[in-house]
């Protein structure tokens, strides 16, 4: 039954993110964390984002820009790795804890960043992706923060689904792979990865026959609700 609840969230959670390029790492880690514990949810949550992004890519390849998607890689993977050796010496709580106050954290942070309404150029837009991607070796998803940092380059509907897609598989392979290296991904842990991946790939493709009906006021709600929640749940796991 909990692997059943757990493909039902990541196929809700894959259809969420398939539509707005976001939220179905915040949906699931709740879940994952109740499931398998915040250490195995991490690495879990790693193997289905790398599903998630690559759904996307999947599904609007034609509209990338791939200059803006290199730019971001090239120095977020290198940062993720850096972060995600930072997460595995940390204690279980701390982690819980940090989870929780990010989520928490991302509902003003995300309103704060669309009232500034700023503008990168694709070497700020290198910078930006460094201190994203070491947030992402640590915690998880940074969706909140870049969604509206894709969207300030003009990218719009699918060039911004599958760019930041792409983007985002090039740091969650940098993440898994240090996971890999230090054993925090075994047989186990990779399979209830790709489980949970194949849901939110299913969700992702789901969605996309929802991209031009979304309305973005309503989403900018309910995601703000989801955060919260979702942050809440991981304060009150850690205490």
């Amino acid at each position: 039954m909990g692997y059943a609840f757990v493909l039902v969230v990541g196929l809700m959670a894959g259809a969420l993110s398939g539509v707005v390029g976001f939220g179905s790492s915040i949906m699931l880690m709740p879940v994952l964390v109740y499931q398998f514990g915040p250490l195995a949810a991490v690495p879990i949550m790693a193997i289905s984002a790398l599903m998630a992004n690559l759904s996307r890519i999947i599904l609007w390849w034609r509209e990338i820009d791939w200059r803006a998607c290199a730019a971001y890689t090239i120095t977020g993977a290198p940062a993720a790795a850096l972060g995600a050796r930072t997460l595995l010496i940390l204690p279980t709580r701390l982690v819980d804890i940090a989870l929780g106050l990010f989520f928490v954290l991302m509902v003003p942070a995300r309103h704060w960043l669309a009232r500034r309404g700023f503008k990168l150029s694709l070497w700020q837009l290198a910078l930006v992706g460094a201190g994203i991607g070491y947030l992402t070796g640590i915690v998880v998803s940074t969706g909140p923060i870049s969604v509206p940092v894709f969207l300030s380059l003009g990218l719009v509907k699918g060039a911004f689904l599958a760019t930041e897609a792409a983007g985002s598989l090039g740091i969650y392979l940098a993440k898994a792979a240090v996971f890999q290296q230090f054993g925090a991904l075994p047989g186990e842990i990779l399979l209830q990865g790709l489980i949970t991946g194949s849901a939110v790939m299913a969700g992702s493709f789901l969605g996309k026959r929802f991209v031009l009906q979304l309305d973005p006021a309503w989403f900018s709600r309910l995601m703000d609700g989801v955060m919260l929640g979702a942050g809440l749940f991981m304060l009150s796991h850690a205490f």
